[in-house]
């Protein structure tokens, strides 16, 4: 028997993971073809394999909105997405294999970006300059510069951009953030961050072989460097590897470090970051990022700590989640809910559960944000770049063996070493 507590568990690392969970999302879905063509909204998906399905259909819920096309590199998903689409839907998308092709459509209003973290920067700065309004999965990008370029186009283009951390659309984190801000838990010295997670562990990797019929390897590569196929390094596991993502420090990072940061209501950078990472846990270990990894952000008045290991145990029973240790009482927090533990009777104990509509919920305040063009999205682009910018300097600071701090200001570390990893060198003939 599934418990409760077991299902969100599985949940919150298939969603995390880019799995798709399935459900009935589709008894409720409005028919577009009743909806005027005022207030219709068309939308365009790029990367359909599994997190950029699943936004697409919650944003399929929406009133009014229609799906007119997809696009994916492989040419199998791409094919079953369609069907799926059209029997959910009543209406089969026009298909690509080349993203440019749909900016090119003045009838498209929404562009939903799922493809691996390597491809978000190119794709959606070209969206907003195309004048398409943009959902794009998390971290923001796969580096500090090009979260800058996605901010810059976003503002210049004017255009409405939802990150997909689904968090900041929760009743739950919302009552957690209160109760932070209620003075509760006394002063908080210490945030504690952590994210263990088996699949940060690739140890019975594929040899490389020819690129397998129907994908388009040279594009699923894009800007990133060239390289050989290799399946361990492609559908599921690509997050692993540096040229397209950052291990769990930014597939998970990105989730609870905006939770640590939102709480603490931090605004800027921290005044110094250390770090140590790498596949201690399994030496043997395929992946380039780290299987152990620990980062220290350093504040003037208290520190936010990350850890992962690819061993799916942590503190409290819990895999995955938060501490924040006060100096009345520890509130503990993940997706399954949070909980207040007293110190010395300082406070009262507390325990508050989930509604488990988050990312439905995420999904609409963005629809509503695109139709309505007076509100700011629950996770703008603003705070997607700023969550990713602290997931990549732990990163970096592992990587570069240095204590280093950021100068957003003037976007450097004012060290050379960790200077190359600010932005990457696009692979000709893609420019950033």
């Amino acid at each position: 028997m599934t418990t409760r507590r077991a299902f969100l568990r599985q949940s919150a690392t298939a969603l995390a993971a880019g799995i798709i969970i399935p459900r009935t999302l589709y008894a409720n879905v409005p028919d577009a073809k009743n909806t005027a063509p005022s207030d219709r909204l068309n939308v365009a998906l790029v990367g359909c394999r599994s997190m950029g399905w699943y936004d697409l259909s919650d944003i399929m819920r929406y009133p009014g909105a229609s799906c007119v096309a997809l696009c994916d590199i492989d040419s199998g998903i791409l094919q079953s997405r369609a069907a799926e689409a059209e029997k959910n839907w009543g209406r089969r998308p026009a298909l690509y294999g080349d993203y440019r092709r749909i900016l090119e459509r003045d009838d498209v209003d929404i562009i939903v970006v799922g493809t691996p973290d390597h491809w978000h920067c190119k794709i959606t700065t070209d969206a907003c300059s195309a004048g398409k309004d943009v959902y794009v999965e998390k971290p923001l990008a796969n580096s500090i510069g090009e979260c800058d370029a996605m901010v810059s186009a976003a503002q210049r283009y004017g255009r409405i951009v939802q990150v997909g951390q689904q968090q900041r659309s929760s009743a739950l984190w919302h009552s957690m953030k209160a109760y932070i801000d209620s003075g509760e838990l006394g002063h908080i010295g210490r945030v504690n961050v952590w994210a263990n997670f088996a699949y940060a562990a690739i140890l019975n990797p594929a040899s490389d072989s020819p690129v397998p019929e129907g994908i388009d390897f040279d594009m699923w590569l894009g800007p990133a460097p060239k390289r050989t196929f290799n399946a361990s390094r492609f559908h599921g596991s690509w997050r692993m590897f540096w040229d397209y993502g950052g291990g769990l420090l930014t597939d998970w990072g990105v989730h609870l470090l905006d939770m640590a940061l939102w709480g603490m209501n931090v605004e800027g950078m921290p005044t110094r970051v250390v770090a140590a990472g790498g596949n201690h846990a399994y030496p043997e270990n395929f992946s380039e990022t780290f299987d152990t990894l620990s980062v220290t952000y350093q504040f003037p008045d208290y520190l936010i700590q990350w850890s992962n290991v690819a061993i799916e145990s942590g503190p409290y029973g819990r895999n995955y989640g938060l501490e924040f240790k006060g100096t009345n009482g520890t509130l503990v927090a993940n997706r399954e809910g949070w909980e207040v533990i007293p110190q010395d009777g300082k406070t009262e104990a507390k325990t508050v559960k989930p509604s488990n509509n988050d990312h439905l919920d995420h999904t609409n305040n963005f629809m509503e944000c695109v139709k309505r063009r007076d509100m700011q999205t629950a996770c703008p682009i603003t705070n997607g770049s700023f969550c990713a910018k602290y997931a990549h300097i732990g990163n970096i600071a592992a990587r570069t063996h240095q204590v280093l701090t950021y100068d957003d200001a003037r976007h450097t570390f004012h060290n050379k070493e960790a200077d190359r990893f600010i932005l990457p060198d696009y692979r000709k003939p893609w420019k950033l």
